[in-house]
């Protein structure tokens, strides 16, 4: 069987990007599935745009992408939202980043932190 079929939809461009992610065929596409695929090819560095998504649906539905019903494509934004806020949450975590957010300081905090005179527009210029 020839792995590098013409996947439906889906144009030159984008087929060597699916191709760099190692999906090579329909096949491929449904084994791996709609989102994870299009988020391999976000996170290998491509900028596709939801039209590919919708490519990809339209050709494992055997339609074309404009076909793709509009509940559907809700459904697909919403998994790749999804799955952006795990991928940009675990990065950050892996990196060191805090992902809380701390809650503002109260006034009295904010009196008690150090200032290097950077923040107060009036504070005395060093002259040396």
């Amino acid at each position: 069987m020839n792995r590098n079929v013409k996947i439906r939809n889906v144009g030159p461009k984008s087929a060597a990007w699916l191709r760099q992610v190692g999906v090579r065929s329909l096949e491929d596409l449904r084994t791996t599935g709609v989102v994870p695929t299009f988020m391999k090819v976000r996170r290998a560095g491509f900028r596709p745009s939801l039209n590919l998504l919708y490519a990809m649906e339209g050709a494992l539905l055997d339609c074309h992408w404009q076909e793709v019903p509009e509940e559907r494509r809700a459904e697909l934004l919403q998994s790749v939202e999804a799955a952006e806020s795990v991928h940009t949450t675990a990065t950050a975590r892996a990196i060191g980043v805090v992902t809380e957010s701390r809650p503002e300081p109260t006034e009295e905090e904010a009196m008690m932190e150090p200032t290097l005179g950077f923040d107060a527009p009036d504070a005395p210029v060093d002259q040396d």
